[in-house]
């Protein structure tokens, strides 16, 4: 008799579980990343000390709008890290401006870092 019951119990939960038709989803219902990524991008720039050498200036890398994370290389012991990719351009962006000659640096002769090189991630707008 307890094994009847206790079939009876374990088909009722299996039969429950079956036929639930809700999925799980993950995500983030107050846009707090975005509003996080907003903010650090309305107060930082884009770009970091480099210049890439065939342009002399700064270059972004457009990435996908859902590319969240990049990860850098550094030479060294535990020194390669992942960063989150904050900016992100809008379809009305406008043509970058030229910055002043001599504020960035360019790529040393042994870079010790891929920052080093002048390209930085941007996210697209698509």
């Amino acid at each position: 008799m307890k094994r009847i019951v206790l079939c009876l119990a374990a088909l009722a939960a299996f039969s429950g579980l079956a036929g639930s038709t809700e999925e799980a989803q993950a995500g983030d219902p107050y846009a707090v990343t975005q509003v996080w990524n907003h903010n650090f991008a309305q107060t930082r720039a884009w770009h970091g000390n480099y210049y890439y050498a065939p342009y002399g200036q700064p270059t972004a890398l457009v990435v996908p709008p859902t590319a969240h994370l990049r990860q850098t290389y550094s030479w060294g012991v535990s020194q390669n890290t992942n960063h989150p990719i904050y900016h992100q351009y809008g379809r009305s962006a406008s043509t970058p401006g030229a910055a002043a000659p001599g504020r960035f640096q360019p790529t040393p002769n042994w870079p010790s870092h891929t920052d080093q090189f002048g390209v930085y991630y941007v996210r697209g707008p698509w």
